[in-house]
């Protein structure tokens, strides 16, 4: 899948060129293909990559240079591949010991940042997308955010009924996009923003509200037509493999 256009950067807005990829999760949806290696190290079929390969690409096309990798469940797995596939970027890795939680993740991973002083991404180690992550930054510079997510409306997995208001049925609508935006797993966070995190939990739970609260969390809709898929389930393998297909 070919990358988004890549995007200039915003006058004043600092170029974002280090992230976060959060891959210390166990996957257990996703077993059996989980039970020999984490969850960004599961290959897309067809593609010969694993998922961690695609977003590396991704976040180099951005203007990534350095990427720190949280790892946890059966992280030597990802470690040795890291070490022997030809990455675009500079990768170092960090293990978690016991589980952080993904605001304990990210603030845990965030400390081994080559640049403290400079915003940086951060995404879900098993999210495959393709937007331009420089428009989502230079969004989040014109809002003076202390954090911003990208939203995705994900496509409902089940047919719908339109009816009219005396129940007379219209149409028949296959997997509709979903009426609600939900958080698709990407950010971009100031430096200010590592210190409110917490050293264990979620930050959705408590970072985001207080900021929310103050107008310092902002929401960068995923461009209309942009690919985005969370892997969770064999079934969401087979699906990525099947849009792979119809685009190629």
């Amino acid at each position: 899948m070919t990358s988004a256009p890549h995007s200039t950067t915003h006058p004043g807005a600092r170029a974002v060129t280090q992230a976060v990829i959060l891959a210390g999760g166990q996957g257990s949806r996703l077993r059996p293909y989980t039970d020999d290696r984490p969850k960004p190290m599961v290959e897309i079929p067809g593609t010969g990559t694993p998922i961690i390969g695609h977003q590396l690409r991704w976040l180099a096309a951005e203007g990534v240079t350095d990427v720190v990798v949280s790892c946890g469940h059966l992280a030597e797995v990802l470690q040795d591949w890291l070490k022997s596939a030809e990455l675009p970027v500079r990768v170092e890795t960090v293990v978690e010991t016991e589980p952080l939680g993904r605001g304990g993740g990210l603030k845990f991973a965030a400390a081994a940042l080559p640049r403290p002083d400079e915003p940086w991404y951060a995404t879900n180690g098993d999210i495959w997308t393709r937007f331009s992550l420089t428009e989502m930054a230079a969004f989040h510079h014109e809002r003076t955010a202390l954090a911003t997510l990208a939203l995705a409306r994900p496509r409902i997995p089940w047919g719908v009924v339109e009816t009219d208001k005396y129940g007379h049925v219209l149409d028949f609508i296959e997997a509709p996009p979903s009426p609600y935006l939900i958080n698709a797993g990407v950010y971009v966070f100031a430096p200010e923003f590592t210190a409110l995190l917490p050293d264990v939990g979620d930050h959705e739970r408590t970072t985001f509200p207080g900021l929310a609260r103050a107008q310092k969390l902002a929401g960068f809709p995923i461009p209309q037509g942009a690919y985005w898929r969370a892997i969770d389930t064999a079934k969401d393998l087979s699906e990525a493999a099947r849009e792979l297909r119809a685009e190629g």
